[in-house]
């Protein structure tokens, strides 16, 4: 008995004390059969099984060209290319899947990080490498200057750097998108080029924010959804805060300093210039985003609506200054639905990253408010499934409720209770995953599945790269926690 006791005291601390790549989880696969592996590395191995098959029958060639859509059943990809943003969708996965793959290794888990992170970073680097067919010139008149710019367009050139990118060609919130992107990926990788990228483009989106003066001599703030518009959109404003804050960090405690274009408050038209600190220059424009979004498009109900219309005036116009002619500020009035996952999701990680940097105990307040109200908004118990929340999948929803998804998670150290949150996204993609699988991809519709119709189950690149990281955001949240 002496000895039994001695065992079972011995096994139950082997238990405690070991890593979680370790601990089994069991779980019913595709095929019905149990299979022991932790809960992080199964996400892990979907995630990256998601992705290359996503990869292999979107993209063609040497030079990555998308398709938008591919229907695993006819095995047809069309001939329509994904727009930028589409294509962003990717480099999204494979940065989930190397921050996992990062994570498992902290935690000693260092066999899929040997196996997989250097062919994931030379993936990464292809993507970037061919994102330059969506890269184009031109030149912009803004609030402060006028300047040639090398942006991201809407739609792909027939060739490196000769997308359309004037006007409605290109638009803040797809740079925003990359900015990320590459901020992440130099976090990962510390390729300098990543971060050198990053912060041309945070030039670039900063440059739309709309400092003209009211008659109070108040910044009117909010960017454009991009430079050839005038509504201002929680989609073309939230996504910043983080990358900002990012970049902030990066840059804290170096004296790297950088130029700030502004508007003198008092005779409301000069433009000037000031040199500041790096650091500081991009944490305060996190705050200023975020409070503006705060401020005009935060809904009664708690979660942000889609931007501020009724803008005065009705299009992109200028006004000569001095001699110099400069972007007319804008004036909007109406705020306009409908309320969007996404928009809600990049405000509740802006409010977290902020929270990190400055310590203010503000955006934790306003981060729980945030995350009780859009998860009530949004997900909805039994609507398709008994025991599992339904969040809308038409439209670009799909990728839209990913970036909510990764709010809570980053949410969560601060805030345990948004676990349930976290949870409803790893059943539904589980759920999607053992019924509906076909030939490594998942319907739009994760909880009803195929069409009986095969010619009508195309899916949009973009939901399979989303869903993929979601996986691999699971995973990182599975490991760290």
């Amino acid at each position: 008995m002496k000895n039994l006791r001695t065992i079972l005291t011995l096994y139950t601390f082997i238990l405690l004390t070991s890593t979680v790549c370790t601990a089994t989880i069991y779980y019913n696969g595709p095929d019905n059969t149990s299979k022991g592996i932790s809960l992080s590395e199964k996400n892990l191995q979907r995630a990256m099984e998601l992705t290359d098959h996503a990869i292999s029958s979107h993209f063609t060639g040497e030079e990555m060209a998308m398709a938008r859509y591919y229907n695993p059943y006819t095995n047809i990809r069309s001939e329509e290319k994904g727009s930028v943003w589409m294509y962003t969708s990717a480099i999204e996965a494979v940065n989930a899947i190397l921050h996992g793959l990062k994570a498992h290794k902290e935690h000693g888990c260092t066999k899929l990080y040997n196996e997989n992170f250097n062919r994931y970073t030379e993936v990464l680097h292809n993507l970037y490498k061919n994102a330059d067919y969506y890269l184009g010139t031109f030149e912009l008149v803004s609030y402060t200057k006028t300047k040639e710019w090398s942006v991201y367009g809407v739609n792909r050139g027939s060739s490196k750097g000769t997308a359309k990118v004037a006007g409605i060609e290109n638009v803040y919130d797809d740079q925003m998108w990359l900015i990320c992107e590459l901020v992440e990926s130099y976090k990962l990788t510390d390729n300098d080029e990543y971060l050198e990228k990053a912060e041309y483009l945070t030039e670039y989106v900063l440059d739309g924010w709309d400092c003209t003066r009211d008659a109070k001599g108040n910044e009117r703030g909010g960017i454009t959804w991009g430079p050839g518009y005038v509504t201002k959109h929680s989609c073309s404003n939230g996504p910043m805060v983080s990358p900002l804050v990012w970049l902030s960090e990066l840059y804290n405690g170096k004296s790297d300093m950088t130029t700030h274009f502004y508007i003198d408050p008092l005779d409301k038209k000069t433009r000037k210039t000031v040199q500041v600190k790096k650091s500081d220059y991009y944490l305060d424009f996190a705050r200023k985003i975020y409070e503006w979004q705060k401020q005009h498009l935060l809904r009664t109900d708690g979660v942000y609506d889609d931007m501020m219309g009724g803008c005065s005036p009705g299009s992109p116009q200028t006004e000569r200054v001095n001699g110099t002619v400069y972007r007319k500020g804008i004036s909007c009035r109406d705020r306009v639905g409908p309320a969007i996952t996404y928009n809600s999701g990049t405000m509740l990680s802006g409010a977290v990253d902020l929270y990190r940097v400055t310590g203010d105990n503000k955006y934790v307040t306003d981060a729980k408010r945030l995350s009780k109200a859009s998860f009530r908004y949004f997900a909805k118990l039994g609507q398709t499934k008994a025991g599992y929340y339904t969040f809308d999948s038409s439209g670009f929803s799909n990728w839209f409720n990913g970036v909510l998804m990764r709010g809570y998670v980053d949410f969560y150290p601060l805030f345990k209770n948004v676990d349930n949150y976290i949870d409803s996204f790893q059943k539904n993609l589980d759920y999607g995953y053992q019924n509906f699988l076909h030939k490594g991809f998942l319907p739009t519709d994760i909880l009803k599945g195929w069409s009986y119709d095969n010619s009508k189950n195309e899916t949009e690149g973009m939901f399979n790269f989303a869903f993929a990281a979601e996986y691999a955001v699971l995973s990182r949240y599975e490991i760290e926690k």
